[in-house]
């Protein structure tokens, strides 16, 4: 919960606000639209949704602390507590509503024979501390998974038990750091260079590593500086941290030389795998250079992304970098499969082990099944159509909205804001009134070396005809901002959503985390004390 959030549309502190509400509805609600309070504003002290028997006597052992007044918790019935989640999920935008052009995310759709491979029995109700005799089929699927992603990015090792993104980028710059400390060279090889455009996770895990972060400044055509990149190099780099294709939406045609460059100074190269999805079955990240990758499989290969978790973010590994692959280790030996955790015989040194267990079954799963239903063919079809959506868009609005660099883009269609300039509406306007177009908006203000950005990654799961639509109506809001008197509506925009626009500067510096309850606790009835 947040500072100044909008309940002007209909209830307050659980209090219908009846015909005084903005909607002329008693309720607050607008049809299909309900307008929910926050549970704790809701039920009545003492209901509870089961039957529980009353727990058995036993000896103080609390000594003294125990609590003595009542928990606070709203008491709800099973239908209520129900109906609420579903009535605030309702709220969100999903994946599976419509186009989700959320920049640098990968927004596609995930194929339900994904979720029914996830569920099968013996693989949904495996338990992590199964005997290892028991699991044999569960370790040769992340085996299998392990193959592919070996194969598809032409790289000799994976590590597989990354969680997420993050994780990952962490996992491959240990090694990075490993492989250096072997060879001598941790001390001196302090600098980890990384593109202005870069993720910001990038420079952020470097330096949790302890290394330093040069900034490489980017060229007019949205690419890495060659120039400056190899002026930069010197017995001090460790490594670059470069994303392919960018976070512009754009290939790095000089990536070949680049890695030329990294190698002949004496560093690694590691390549941020965000966007796979644009590549994938097409090139092969070995086949340029690339010394390690974490791969997002809620992006490419279609898993959740979750909100948070469960994630997986394996890590492909060069020649070079294999022997440093954390622990476990799948490893088969005649028909058994077994987990390798230590006494493995490498010229190098595992890092041990970076999570507990061996990375995500669920997500494995998943992915596993995209990987296996779709086939070659197919995954290089989802690079092709990613890729071609992505132009159409930039095809279709490069008229009237300003695309930030010159020619064709891979998988995502980037924006500045030069179109809305002296309109008096900004990036963040623009992207409001597109909620009352039924869209959620497109990355902002990101890259931020793109003034305004607007990031549209289409997918290659969304359809011409709702591409079609979603192109109508940038072109229509465009129209209308360019009118230069349409400003306020913009900065009034959403007007149709459950919630209006937050102060966003009060929110973050008068954040309120805690509920408080108000003057009508549940369990009490306001229009009858109203009466009363």
């Amino acid at each position: 919960m947040v500072q100044s959030l909008d309940r002007s549309q209909g209830r307050a502190g659980g209090v219908a606000t009846g015909s005084a509400n903005n909607h002329g509805t008693y309720t607050g609600n607008r049809a299909l639209q309900i307008e929910e309070p926050l549970i704790f504003e809701m039920g009545q002290a003492g209901r509870c949704g089961v039957d529980l028997p009353e727990p058995p006597k036993v000896k103080e052992r609390l000594n003294g602390v125990r609590r003595k007044g009542t928990i606070g918790l709203p008491g709800l019935s099973e239908p209520q507590v129900v109906q609420h989640f579903t009535r605030l999920s309702q709220k969100n935008y999903a994946i599976d509503m419509g186009v989700y052009p959320l920049g640098s995310c990968t927004m596609k759709h995930n194929p339900r024979i994904n979720e029914k491979v996830a569920r099968l029995p013996g693989i949904g109700d495996l338990h992590p501390l199964q005997p290892v005799s028991t699991v044999q089929g569960a370790l040769e699927l992340i085996d299998g998974l392990a193959h592919w992603l070996k194969t598809l990015t032409g790289m000799p090792a994976v590590a597989m038990s990354p969680a997420a993104g993050a994780h990952g980028e962490m996992c491959g710059m240990m090694a990075i750091a490993a492989a250096l400390e072997a060879k001598g060279e941790r001390a001196t090889r302090k600098t980890v260079l990384a593109p202005e455009s870069a993720h910001g996770t990038n420079p952020a895990t470097a330096a949790a590593l302890g290394f330093v972060v040069k900034p490489i400044p980017a060229n007019d055509r949205g690419r890495v500086d060659l120039a400056a990149l190899k002026a930069a190099l010197g017995p001090d780099v460790a490594a670059i941290m470069l994303t392919n294709p960018n976070t512009c939406g754009l290939f790095e045609s000089e990536i070949v030389e680049i890695s030329k460059a990294v190698h002949e100074a004496g560093a690694y190269f590691y390549c941020d795998g965000a966007n796979f999805n644009a590549i994938v079955g097409r090139v092969r990240p070995g086949d340029l250079g690339i010394d390690c990758m974490h791969i997002n499989l809620h992006k490419t290969f279609s898993t959740p992304h979750g909100g948070g978790g469960p994630g997986a973010g394996p890590v492909v590994l060069s020649a070079a970098l294999a022997p440093y692959a954390p622990y476990p280790w799948i490893v088969k030996d005649g028909d058994t499969w077994r987990i390798a955790e230590d006494g493995a015989t490498v010229d190098g040194a595992p890092l041990g082990r970076l999570k507990a267990f061996h990375g995500q079954m669920g997500m494995f799963s998943r992915a596993l099944a995209y990987i296996m239903s779709h086939g070659a063919d197919g995954l290089k079809q989802v690079a092709e159509d990613a890729v071609l959506n992505a132009n159409y868009v930039m095809a279709a609005l490069k008229d009237v909205m300003s695309p930030a660099f010159e020619g064709p883009c891979m998988h995502e269609a980037l924006f500045d804001d030069s179109f809305l300039k002296d309109t008096g509406v900004s990036t963040l306007d623009f992207a409001k009134a597109m909620i009352d177009e039924g869209y959620h908006p497109m990355t902002m203000y990101f890259p931020l070396v793109v003034h305004g950005a607007m990031l549209i990654e289409p997918t290659e799961t969304v359809a011409k005809e709702d591409l079609d639509q979603f192109i109508g109506a940038l072109r229509s809001l465009t129209a209308k901002a360019k009118t230069g008197t349409a400003a306020d509506d913009f900065k009034a925009a959403p007007l149709y959503a459950p919630r209006r626009r937050l102060d966003e500067t009060l929110a973050a510096r008068k954040p309120i985390l805690r509920w408080k309850p108000s003057n009508n606790p549940p369990g009490t009835d306001p229009l009858k004390q109203a009466a009363e």
